[in-house]
């Protein structure tokens, strides 16, 4: 087993397209060797923990509403591509993801990782829901097979909220600057919303290494 390392923040749509674009290739290579973890990345770290109104957050960010919409629209396509039709006009907040990234967390303790960022990915990108809401996560929690009922009592206080933002901090020292970010056997870095072909190259590759290592 081979790990792969994946930084991410469920609100950065590159994130979404390009975990889509991956799971593509991992299920046509099923005995692809990689073991899978999330890792955290606050693209806001200092958002308030309420968040902030979507349609403020982009103009804020880009200049303008039309320049926001100018800067959407590669993510739209690049989607589109990957088969994922994002509903971004249903996003009505920009959330804090510290709780969501607490989330996670717990969910690669149970097993559960993967499930629980694809439905932080949806329930943010397609259902408009807010990730930031703790009753949100902790139905996401719920429907994985977590317990909801602890997931509400661990969110309700500030359980591992130091650990991800130190976790976010290492990474940053370690040179991360956006996500996504995809760090094999923790010696390789591949960043941004790969191409299928791009992990399929990668994934025919390491399987050869691994045969001629055997034989």
């Amino acid at each position: 087993m081979i790990k792969l390392d994946i930084l991410s923040d469920p609100i950065c749509p590159w994130c979404y397209i390009g975990w889509t674009n991956l799971a593509r290739a991992l299920e046509a290579r099923p005995d692809h060797p990689f073991g899978i973890e999330w890792h955290p990345f606050q693209l806001n770290p200092d958002m308030a923990a309420g968040g902030m109104d979507r349609r403020a957050y982009l103009e804020a960010k880009f200049g303008g509403k039309e320049r926001a919409y100018q800067a959407y629209l590669p993510v739209v396509q690049h989607a589109q591509k990957a088969g994922l039709s994002l509903n971004l006009d249903a996003i009505p907040r920009t959330p804090n993801t510290l709780d969501a990234h607490r989330l996670t967390h717990w969910a690669g303790i149970e097993g559960r990782q993967t499930p629980v960022m694809l439905a932080l990915f949806k329930a943010y990108f397609i259902d408009g829901r807010d990730i930031g809401d703790a009753a949100t996560l902790a139905e996401i929690a719920g429907a994985a097979g977590m317990d909801r009922v602890m997931t509400e009592t661990l969110l309700a206080g500030d359980a591992d909220a130091a650990d991800i933002a130190a976790r976010d901090a290492h990474a940053r020292a370690r040179g991360v600057t956006g996500v996504p970010t995809f760090v094999i056997a923790n010696q390789h870095v591949l960043t941004g919303a790969q191409p299928t072909d791009v992990w399929l190259s990668v994934i025919d590759e390491i399987m050869d290494q691994i045969k001629a290592a055997d034989a």
